[in-house]
């Protein structure tokens, strides 16, 4: 991981730049870390219910909390999100419930989704947090089709793309890049660059110095941030947004960080990297590092440590246990959402399936008159 032309603004051992230091106030940075030591416990408590059997599949994001909450921390509520798979923190820092996003990984009738979409796969039309797809880079010219109506409709906008850094070797890429250079959309792309496509390096994907100079290519901006320092991604997607909200068009957010975990809970990363490169990165951990920061500000002490990791033990204890509670999706939930009224022939195929299932309920037919 190269330091040139990378924003930084605290170190691994929670110094800082106090000239690039952004504007935020305490209870910003504390809630801020809050969400960070969320997604981290959270994560480490999915995957394991996964191990267990209790739920199918997880994708973690472990050492990338810092590029989800800070470049959250960015937008505004009426700005949209088209995510990639890894972007608990964004979601949550957006107001989704937890309870949703635990139960959408049953995919039970608690979930939104209704079951419909594999698990870390979420979205939420009131946050404006478009469902997750798991084929790379197709939610890139997605955010850049909606910036564009956007503009078209003035309404003052921004879209963010996130992605990884395998990402920029698709097609898709290089459609939504070349498209917003050329229309100037309010978009700004977040690329996640965390070292690997599940088991391919970077170095692999390209042979440009950076991923952010691709940019200079469609005629935009590129900028470079150490992605496991909360207060750079913040600062540089800040911008990013602010310029495009002020009609500056589009921007590329390459931010450096490192996956500490498995690509999914079907990964077994021991198979392409060392474990002295992960102790690495470890040292590197954006969460440490912003509580070193907050230590020094006066901010933080051992005794809130502990308090606030208890608090979201708990929370994260209790939510499982609701979500558990719940029963599957009703069988009928199958047939809904294809049309606003079900068709005649839709509701002769729901009729015959819950016949054949010896469940078909005069109270659920009657929800779908003809």
């Amino acid at each position: 991981m190269t330091d040139e032309q990378l924003l930084r603004v605290i170190d691994v051992d929670g110094t800082y730049d106090s000239k690039r230091e952004p504007v935020l106030s305490p209870d910003a940075l504390t809630r801020a870390y809050r969400q960070l030591l969320l997604v981290r416990l959270l994560d480490t408590r999915m995957l394991s219910l996964q191990r267990q059997g209790r739920i199918g599949f997880y994708v973690p994001s472990l050492g990338e909390e810092a590029c989800q909450v800070g470049s959250a921390m960015a937008l505004e509520a009426r700005d949209w999100v088209f995510p990639a798979y890894r972007e608990p923190g964004c979601a949550l820092w957006r107001g989704i419930p937890l309870k949703l996003m635990v139960a959408q990984a049953y995919g039970n009738s608690l979930d939104k989704n209704k079951g419909r979409q594999m698990p870390s796969h979420f979205g939420w039309r009131e946050i404006n947090y478009v469902s997750a797809s798991s084929p790379v880079g197709t939610q890139i010219p997605h955010a850049v089709g909606a910036a564009w109506a956007a503009k078209i409709r003035g309404d003052p906008i921004v879209t963010l793309a996130y992605f990884g850094d395998g990402a920029t070797s698709q097609g898709d890429f290089h459609a939504g890049m070349n498209f917003a250079g050329v229309f100037r959309t309010p978009t700004v792309f977040f690329c996640k660059n965390n070292q690997y496509a599940i088991s391919v390096p970077v170095s692999r994907q390209t042979a440009a110095k950076t991923l952010a100079q691709k940019a200079l290519a469609y005629g935009f901006e590129g900028v470079r941030v150490d992605g496991n320092d909360l207060l750079a991604v913040y600062s540089a997607t800040k911008a990013a947004v602010d310029k495009a909200r002020a009609g500056g068009g589009p921007t590329m957010v390459e931010a450096l960080t490192y996956r500490m975990g498995p690509h999914s809970s079907s990964d077994d990363p021991t198979r392409y990297r060392s474990k002295q490169e992960v102790e690495e990165a470890q040292g590197r951990d954006p969460i440490e590092r912003l509580r070193r920061y907050l230590e020094l500000k006066g901010l933080w002490t051992k005794a809130a440590e502990e308090a606030l990791r208890k608090e979201l033990d708990d929370l994260i204890t209790d939510t499982i246990k609701e979500v558990e509670r719940a029963p599957p999706p009703p069988l009928e939930s199958l047939f809904e959402d294809v049309f606003e009224e079900m068709t005649p022939a839709l509701r002769e195929q729901m009729e015959e399936y819950l016949k054949s299932g010896e469940r078909r309920r005069p109270e659920v037919l009657d929800k779908f008159p003809l």
